[in-house]
């Protein structure tokens, strides 16, 4: 296998240089966090503070489906958490996706932590049921499976971590229900999302690639967590004990000099290796699949005013020669470094004379491939129809065809060099309302069917969709006249209107035209025609 590439090196005054650059702040929903940024407390009916001074809004106004609930707690149960106490859950639906639609800042980049708690399982008790297992998706990207059984066993909360672009004005943050899976539908008890500075893991190309934590650690702590109020996004750095290479430190580093903003704590503690030996770490603790994955590492010397020398390896490559550490500490990463298995870091003196190499914190991403959206225009298209109808399905939101398996209920698409929809398949859902004359923008399309709905107004221009063959519309409460312009679709094979309210004559060139199927009567005010 090749080495995996050079990683870089971030010192001080280098990223002052990126921090001096305007940044745009936005009024976000979350006090205390920049721009658009979002605590939702799922199933909540009203706002929720943690024992952090952090306020929790319900998410009703930004989800369409779902129950709100609560987990199943044993005997009295009991939740320090209150973001834990409720949840809201989804129907079983082969398919779906339900999600959160969220105002954001175009082409900035969020922090997204889902977390789950369906209740404690014990592993005794026959009658415990697995909580289900489903898909993460963020607009039209796969993210990851949720499988929070473990977890439930041990009776604590599971949660996710990414790093993603915003692609528009809007982000969906959607869980997806996999019927490989199992037979329940998905839930989620709480949901943040932060907008991170523009600085912050800046190296890594969001025009392909969102990042999915694997680890983040504050190497030689055993207290808390460290987060929000130390870190500015509510990062989790999780302590990672050590008592025979841990140190403390009261070096004050100015953390702001970091691209990635680390909270200034996560160097008051180390692992420091003995003299004369290399610092062997296993970290990140858990087996990986061979993978491209972003590798953070901070230091900063103990040390008041002192700097040391050594290099650093992951597994057998060297990952950086000569790395010269002081009081005032630096960053290194690598935003594709290649991990599989077990993965060890490891520090060695620069000489046999050097003082001892030392690690404070670091952070391993994976990285995985943005996914593909609908075409603009087909979306907006999508968007414009489904405001103009009422009882449409709940997971009528996110992307209309994307990820593949997750496209819109009666929605089909064609994934070719753009992403069309070619099909709408609305047949008996209950919808009300009016057909938006935008549905004409969806060129790509070769079958409509509203059949069997209750909709009213009149039958819009359909003259611009050349490809179409079967305009079923037939049993809903249609009025008007029929258009003319119907006739002028040259593929148009199928056309039924019957049982609806339509006046006045039907237009010759579709009593005319060759190949063309239709049905107009019964139910009809325009005087009755020859069969065809």
């Amino acid at each position: 296998m090749p080495p995996p590439q050079r990683p870089h090196l971030l010192a001080a005054a280098a990223a002052l240089l990126f921090l001096l650059l305007p940044v745009h702040l936005a009024l976000g929903a979350a006090e205390g966090f920049r721009g658009f940024s979002y605590l939702l407390n799922c199933g909540a009916a009203s706002l929720t503070t943690d024992g952090r001074g952090l306020r929790w809004e319900p998410d009703g106004p930004y989800v369409s489906g779902g129950a709100p609930g609560a987990p199943q707690l044993p005997g009295s149960g009991g939740l320090l958490d209150p973001t834990l106490a409720t949840l809201r859950t989804f129907p079983h639906r082969r398919g779906a996706k339900f999600c959160y639609e969220l105002p954001v800042d175009k082409n900035r980049r969020y922090l997204l932590r889902p977390t789950f708690f369906h209740g404690a399982l014990s592993a005794a008790a026959s009658s415990s049921v697995p909580p289900p297992v489903f898909d993460l998706i963020v607009d039209g990207t796969f993210w990851t499976a949720v499988n929070t059984t473990d977890d439930a066993l041990a009776g604590a909360a599971s949660s996710y971590e990414g790093v993603f672009p915003a692609s528009g004005r809007n982000m969906s943050f959607c869980l997806g229900v996999n019927p490989d899976y199992t037979d329940a539908g998905p839930f989620i008890s709480a949901l943040q999302v932060i907008q991170l500075d523009d600085s912050v893991y800046n190296a890594t190309d969001f025009r392909t690639s969102a990042m999915g934590l694997i680890a983040r650690t504050k190497f030689g702590s055993t207290g808390d967590i460290e987060r929000y109020p130390h870190d500015s996004f509510d990062r989790y750095w999780l302590p990672f004990p050590d008592s025979k290479h841990a140190v403390s430190s009261t070096q004050n580093v100015t953390s702001t000099d970091f691209w990635n903003l680390p909270p200034p704590n996560v160097f008051n503690t180390a692992f420091i290796a003995e003299q004369d030996a290399p610092l062997v770490l296993q970290w990140p603790p858990m087996p990986l699949q061979n993978d491209s994955y972003y590798v953070a590492l901070y230091f900063a010397d103990t040390l008041s005013e002192n700097s040391r020398t050594f290099d650093v390896y992951i597994n057998d490559y060297l990952f950086l020669k000569g790395l010269n550490v002081t009081s005032a500490g630096l960053s290194v990463f690598a935003t594709q470094w290649i991990l599989s298995g077990l993965t060890r870091v490891i520090l060695k003196p620069a000489s046999p004379f050097a003082l001892p190499p030392l690690i404070n914190a670091g952070e391993v991403f994976g990285l995985f491939p943005i996914g593909r959206l609908t075409h603009p225009r087909d979306a907006l298209a999508l968007e414009s129809i489904k405001k103009n109808l009422q009882n449409i399905p709940e997971d009528w939101n996110g992307d209309p065809c994307m990820p593949l398996g997750y496209s819109w209920t009666g929605v089909t698409c064609n994934v070719g060099s753009r992403i069309r929809v070619i099909s709408l398949n609305f047949s008996g859902m209950g919808l009300s309302g009016t057909l938006s004359p935008e549905i004409a923008k969806l060129t790509a399309l070769i079958d409509i069917s509203f059949a069997s709905n209750s909709l009213l107004g009149r039958i819009p221009d359909l003259s611009n969709l050349s490809k179409l063959e079967r305009l079923h519309l037939q049993e809903n409460r249609l009025s008007g006249l029929v258009p003319g312009t119907l006739g002028t679709i040259k593929a148009l094979r199928e056309l039924f209107l019957y049982n609806n309210s339509l006046s006045g004559p039907v237009p010759d060139n579709l009593l005319n035209k060759q190949g063309l199927t239709y049905r107009f009567l019964p139910g009809n005010l325009f005087a009755p025609q020859p069969p065809h």
